[in-house]
């Protein structure tokens, strides 16, 4: 990409907020934000991602950064974010490299379920005012009408093309978390493989901290134990897998989950690759998810008792 590409605001902001003008591009991505990587005139490579200021940023970086002091193997932010018009805007130190860890074994399950607590642990030591809304994917707190948080990119789609069987376990799935009293915490959302890079077997970075929720301990296990084997397309990991990961993830917090909180972490597992389904159907898809869900939901939702 040819900086005379780069937003307007983007090379003064760099000045101002990181102390040099960026002379080259190293890669651009845009999807829920726009990602610049960034190599800056004093020959520091830096990130810096724009969003839509919708509240949430403040929060998610500053928990990014509390982690990233402790030692957490994520990106180090170097501002807070930063209002630029409609946009909440941060940089963080570039953190290339490492493999994705692909596979949805139980084996491969446990590992991810470490990292997980071991991110877990760590959040439950940072104080920042929840980041609401939460992610569209674990949103099924939503107060808009019907089964669906209010998402214009697929309400304004033929809502007909949704399987019937999705929409009934959406629905299901909201019905029993919304039924819980259990209390929120803080945690990554996004648990996703193509979230992770890893290094000679132990995990390198954890990315997408704008994913971060607000949202009880067991149904944010729950989305990561059927997310994390996700790469592209995302789809839902297999029963056996996710019980292990849910396992794994109790005995390193040292702390078993109650029956209530089994059956939330259950019902959790399922949301967001509802979510994906819908999006797959909408949009027309391969039916990834859709298919998975198919598949698992009768017995997801058995264990979740909905």
């Amino acid at each position: 990409m040819p900086l005379d590409d780069l937003p307007d605001w983007l090379p003064a902001w760099c000045a101002e907020q990181l102390g040099d003008e960026p002379v080259s591009v190293l890669f651009e991505l845009r999807q829920m934000s726009a990602v610049f990587g960034l190599r800056l005139a004093g020959g520091r490579d830096v990130v810096v991602k724009a969003r839509q200021d919708d509240g949430r940023a403040a929060s998610c970086v500053a928990a990014q950064a509390h982690l990233a002091e402790r030692g957490f193997p994520c990106a180090r932010p170097l501002t807070p974010a930063v209002g630029v018009g409609a946009l909440a805007v941060h940089a963080e130190e570039s953190r290339p490299g490492g493999e994705l860890l692909r596979g949805n074994s139980p084996d491969v399950a446990v590992r991810y379920a470490a990292v997980f607590a071991r991110l877990m642990a760590e959040l439950a030591e940072v104080t920042v005012a929840p980041p609401l809304p939460n992610p569209r994917w674990v949103r099924w707190d939503h107060t808009d009408s019907g089964v669906w948080p209010a998402i214009a990119e697929l309400d304004d789609r033929d809502q007909g093309a949704v399987p019937a069987n999705i929409v009934d376990t959406a629905g299901r799935v909201r019905k029993r978390i919304l039924a819980t009293d259990l209390p929120c915490a803080l945690g990554h959302a996004d648990f996703e493989a193509q979230n992770l890079r890893w290094h000679d077997g132990d995990v390198w970075a954890v990315h997408d901290w704008d994913s971060l929720a607000w949202q009880p301990e067991a149904a944010l296990a729950g989305a990561a134990c059927g997310a994390f084997s996700s790469a592209s397309p995302p789809t839902l990991a297999p029963i056996e897998s996710s019980a292990a990961f849910l396992t794994a993830y109790q005995d390193l917090r040292g702390r078993r989950f109650t029956a209530e909180e089994q059956e939330i972490a259950w019902a959790a597992s399922l949301w967001p690759a509802a979510h994906n389904a819908r999006w797959e159907a909408v949009h027309g898809d391969p039916p990834v998810s859709c298919d998975a869900v198919r598949a698992q939901a009768a017995e997801r939702l058995r264990r979740a008792n909905a």
